[in-house]
Formats: C-alpha cells, sequence, structure tokens
C-alpha cells in the first residue's frame, strides 16, 4: 500500500483541468487570449498569453536545488497552498484528523479548521526545550490520522527535529499516515534537509521555500516534495496556472548561481547576527530566557513582553507576540545590522522602566 491510497477516493479519481494546448511557434486561437502584448509587458513570455499550467523550467530548477526529480516536486504558492492542498487532498471533513506540535505554525490549524479536519495537537515544554517526543506524536495518532506536521526549525521555537525522532515516526505510522516534514529555515540550521530521506521513507513529505533564505517572500513561491502518486494527486486539485508569469521568471532568476551565492552569503551574516543579538540581550536585566535557534528569528521571555510591544511598537521596531502559552514572550526575526542594534536601544531603554 501506498501512502497515495490513504487520499480521499475522490480526490484519487480526479483528472487534472485539460487547459488549452500551449505549442511555440504557433498561431493561438484556442485559449481565448488576447492577441496583442500591453505597453507595460516586459517580461520574457508575453503577459498576454496564459503560463505553463506548470511552470517545467522553474520546476526542474527547483527540483535541482533540493536534490529530488522533478516528477516529485510540485511549485506552490508559497508553504502555505502546500499545506492547504495537503489537508484537502488527505482529509474528509469531520472524519479525519491531523496531528502536529503546540506552539508551531498557526496555519496546520487554520487548514484543518477550514476542511473540517480534526485537528490533534501536541504540547511541547519550554523546559524541555519544547523538544518534540516521538512517543507523544504516535500516542496523539489513531485510524483516522491521515497527515502529521512537525515544522523544523520549528517556527516560533527555531528548535529542530533529530532525525531520531524523525524516523521513529515514519516507521511507526507507515501505510497509515503522510509524515509532513516543513523545512522553511533549514537553510539557517546546521542540519541537512530530509529531502535524502524520500528514497527510504514512501510516508515523507517535506515543504520548502523561497521565502526566507532566498529573500523571495513577495513571490510566493513554495514546493511540496513527496511521493510521486501523492504530487500528482496535488497537481489535479491546485488550480491552472498557479504560477503568474513574473513570478515564475523573477525566480527562474533567482535561482541562477550568481543570485544563489549572493542568498548565501545573507544566511551567512543572518545566522552571525542571530548570534551577536542573542549574546547581548542575554545580558539584558528585561530578558529571563533565550531558547537556542537553528532559524532567522528566536524566542525570548522577558518581564513583560506587553510593556516591550509597546515600546518597540513606538521605536517603530515591529517585533511578534504570540500570547497564550507563550505570553511572557517574544518572536524576534533577525534584521539587518543596524535593524538589529535598534532593537537593543529598545531593549535598553525598557530595562531602565
Amino acid at each position: 500500500m501506498t501512502i497515495a491510497r490513504l487520499a480521499r477516493e475522490e480526490i484519487q479519481a480526479l483528472k487534472p483541468y485539460e487547459a488549452a494546448v500551449q505549442v511555440d511557434d504557433t498561431i493561438r486561437l484556442n485559449a481565448n487570449e488576447a492577441p496583442w502584448t500591453s505597453s507595460g509587458d516586459h517580461f520574457r513570455r508575453p503577459l498576454n498569453r496564459y503560463p505553463e499550467i506548470r511552470p517545467a523550467q522553474l520546476r526542474a530548477a527547483l527540483a535541482g536545488r533540493y536534490g529530488c526529480d522533478a516528477g516529485n516536486l510540485l511549485v506552490t504558492r508559497g508553504t502555505s497552498e502546500a499545506i492547504d492542498l495537503l489537508i484537502r487532498v488527505f482529509c474528509r471533513a469531520g472524519r479525519d484528523s491531523i496531528v502536529t506540535t503546540r506552539p508551531t505554525f498557526s496555519m496546520y490549524r487554520h487548514y484543518a479548521n477550514v476542511q473540517g479536519a480534526l485537528l490533534r495537537e501536541v504540547a511541547t515544554s519550554r523546559e524541555n526545550d519544547f523538544a518534540v517526543a516521538a512517543g507523544e506524536i504516535l500516542d496523539a495518532c489513531d485510524d483516522t490520522t491521515r497527515l502529521i506536521f512537525l515544522c523544523s526549525p520549528n517556527n516560533p521555537t527555531g528548535t529542530t527535529l533529530p532525525r531520531t525522532t524523525l524516523q521513529e515516526v515514519l516507521e511507526e505510522r507507515r501505510n497509515q499516515s503522510a509524515v509532513v516534514v516543513d523545512e522553511a529555515y533549514i537553510e539557517f540550521a546546521d542540519e541537512p534537509s530530509v529531502v535524502e530521506l524520500l528514497d527510504r521513507n514512501d510516508n515523507l513529505i517535506v515543504l520548502r521555500t523561497l521565502s526566507k533564505a532566498l529573500a523571495f517572500a513577495g513571490a510566493r513561491c513554495g514546493s511540496v516534495i513527496g511521493p510521486r502518486e501523492v504530487i500528482d494527486m496535488l497537481d489535479a486539485v491546485q488550480a491552472p496556472y498557479a504560477l503568474a508569469t513574473p513570478v515564475v521568471e523573477c525566480v527562474e532568476n533567482a535561482l541562477q548561481a550568481e543570485s544563489l551565492s549572493e542568498a548565501d552569503s545573507w544566511v551567512t551574516q543572518v545566522i552571525s547576527e542571530r548570534e551577536r543579538l542573542i549574546a547581548a540581550l542575554a545580558e539584558s536585566t528585561f530578558v529571563k530566557h533565550i531558547w537556542p535557534s537553528s532559524a532567522n528569528f528566536f524566542l525570548m521571555q522577558v518581564k513583560d513582553a506587553e510593556l516591550l510591544m509597546q515600546r518597540s511598537s513606538t521605536d517603530k521596531v515591529l517585533l511578534r507576540y504570540f500570547g497564550g502559552v507563550l505570553s511572557d514572550c517574544v518572536r524576534i526575526t533577525v534584521g539587518t545590522p543596524n535593524e538589529n542594534d535598534r532593537l537593543l536601544e529598545t531593549i535598553a531603554r525598557v530595562a531602565e522602566v
């Protein structure tokens, strides 16, 4: 049994949308497109024509970057669309469930609610650096569990998932659940991507994005990587022409060697600045604890989170406050050296209050 057999039966039977045939060097009178181009059209591919239903060149470039076959990858509008597609494909409303951790990326919960999927969240402890225990994940699963979402490095805690923990979950839930590892921040971690485990684990699915390390959040370009049968079903559900021509072309540019080299230097600087910030803030009397991070952000416990949020807003420095179980914490994204200095100045003033 392949993991694709866990998908909704109607999705397994779904056929992709059949768009008008696209052939170069032909007169295109088959797609109800405009025959002229706008004076504002400065792209390599004319905007009066629909983009490819699935951008083959971009798909191949992303597969090369992530170390997988193009047939095992679907390009999505950020990882958020990938999460939505996965839950819609695998979960029947009111019947099937997903399992994830808490705290973690809120979009798993959001799209579970949109689909009407049951949600089970396994709490992780700040006293244990928010470590994920395989046994607790497995105990939360039952016969209805179709998807397990694990974010590594995790948002908002910055913690990574040990390979041994992931492998235990994969093996115990083989043929029962798809295990989705969200690697939106993996470029900032010391550990390699788990994409290399795909060949040995047919229930593993990996999410990647260009938003963070490549500084392309505005392009909304992500990838879902997994078994070909699963990718084909996601392809059938995804809207046709999902990636606009300007997005495809700018991302193709970002994946050129020179741009990737530039991005690598940014990642190195962010990691250096992350450690500088953590070291400086650890000396502040206002800061109670900072958790180790493998991302481009870190989670910090402070004496008065609401006061810090008010003061930082006044200083035009935006931080992220979550409330709830993290009511005394803020998440800080690493900025430029000058921006980080501004943050340190703000916290120094708050500490004097």
